[in-house]
């Protein structure tokens, strides 16, 4: 396979930070909530970029997207949320062209993932690639590519053990609680925040921990009620969050707020808590710790728990990159034709206009001159010649880049199309 320039005048980039580098407090600092996503990608618009997919979780915030240089990128990210482009330097990464498809594959398929094999990222980015073509900011290579990271993931998810029991940050937490707290069964628990992540460690500590004591509050009640009328749990008001947690011996913070939702003046009891934060940003001021009967543990701690499970997964990962480098050839192959697309359209336009030309003439000279199997004829031979050059083109033992010129020489093509 020769290679390919994603575009001429942009090229296609990957840029933001991640669990690797940067701490719970730094990725809080570049978080993006929903409405903050959708400022960015206004403002990407606004700006002129053509193509960009905006994703923020707990474990990193990342922009795909097309730019004359990266810096436009990196701007855009600054510029809504509370970040500074020197923290960004610090701490962040900038991947071009073909490095940046292979860190989105790597990503989408959870080998990427503060815990490997967590899939949750791929319906987030699924949610982002939905939101960016709302706005009209997705190009047929963004769009193409995403697609080919969904099939990696759910190829990789059914082929291999990469997957293989609970992966995620919320199952991550129930572990905790069963290797730190005696008799888990008969405490009591409270869930605070009920997004996705709140869902799912609820889901996770009625699976696992056969806990009748589970209450859940939530900003919006209804929210709440919904995931309690699945599990047939408790739900309090937010007015009762300070007197719940006064009976509570492990509260799980998910609220997604963009700043702390508690901290050591709403906790009055005196006996052993454990809180558990869940959220990027943090909504647990470290305040709590000042109180000597708390316990407070962030994600990243509980990221950090390996098992045997986890041991196992890590046999697969070979043969999780082997599917990525298959349906990466794939998606490549298809570039490759995007590439040479705009050159068969204009040797196809410019032996119409050939014949044509030679059409008018026959018309002139013959006094019984069949158009309709005239225009058959002509064609069909156009139609065979262009397919022709097509097959010569995708052929991998030929440069295609060098096929490309000769043949716009030969037949004087100006091809003004633009390659993604």
């Amino acid at each position: 396979m020769q290679k390919s320039n994603i575009t001429r005048s942009n090229s296609f980039y990957a840029i933001g930070l991640s669990y690797k580098k940067a701490d719970a407090d730094i990725r809080g600092r570049f978080s993006l909530d929903d409405t903050g996503k959708k400022t960015l990608l206004n403002q990407a618009k606004e700006e002129g970029v053509e193509s960009l997919v905006v994703t923020s979780t707990c474990n990193r915030t990342e922009i795909y997207g097309f730019a004359q240089h990266p810096f436009q990128l990196i701007k855009l990210l600054c510029n809504n949320t509370k970040g500074t482009v020197e923290e960004f330097q610090e701490v962040a990464f900038v991947y071009k062209s073909k490095k940046a498809v292979s860190h989105m594959f790597r990503v989408g398929s959870g080998l990427d993932s503060q815990i490997l094999g967590d899939f949750e990222i791929i319906s987030q980015l699924k949610a982002s690639t939905k939101l960016s073509r709302k706005f009209q900011l997705l190009n047929p290579f963004l769009d193409r590519l995403i697609n080919a990271v969904i099939q990696a993931s759910k190829r990789i998810k059914n082929e291999t053990e990469i997957s293989s029991g609970a992966t995620s940050v919320s199952f991550a937490s129930v572990q905790y609680i069963f290797n730190s707290v005696e008799n888990v069964s008969d405490k009591n628990i409270l869930l605070f925040g009920t997004g996705k992540i709140g869902r799912n460690t609820c889901e996770n500590l009625v699976k696992h921990t056969k806990n009748e004591h589970i209450t859940l509050i939530n900003r919006t009640k209804d929210k709440a009620e919904k995931i309690a009328g699945k599990f047939n749990l408790i739900v309090k008001d937010y007015a009762n969050l300070q007197e719940e947690i006064s009976k509570s011996n492990i509260l799980v913070v998910a609220t997604g707020a963009q700043r702390p939702t508690i901290d050591k003046h709403i906790i009055q009891t005196k006996k052993p808590l454990l809180i558990l934060d869940l959220s990027i940003p943090k909504n647990v001021n470290e305040n709590v710790e000042e109180l000597d009967n708390v316990t407070l543990v962030h994600l990243d701690d509980l990221s950090r728990i390996t098992d045997k499970t986890l041991e196992r997964r890590k046999k697969d990962i070979p043969l999780a990159e082997e599917i990525i480098e298959e349906v990466n050839n794939e998606f490549n192959s298809w570039l490759e034709t995007r590439k040479f697309a705009p050159t068969i359209k204009a040797l196809k336009n410019k032996l119409t206009h050939f014949a044509s030309a030679e059409l008018d003439t026959q018309r002139k000279k013959l006094s019984n001159f069949n158009e309709a199997q005239a225009e058959l004829i002509s064609n069909n031979i156009i139609q065979k010649i262009t397919n022709h050059f097509a097959h010569h083109l995708k052929d991998d033992n030929v440069s295609t880049n060098d096929s490309l010129e000769l043949i716009k020489q030969v037949f004087q093509l100006e091809s003004k199309s633009k390659n993604v």
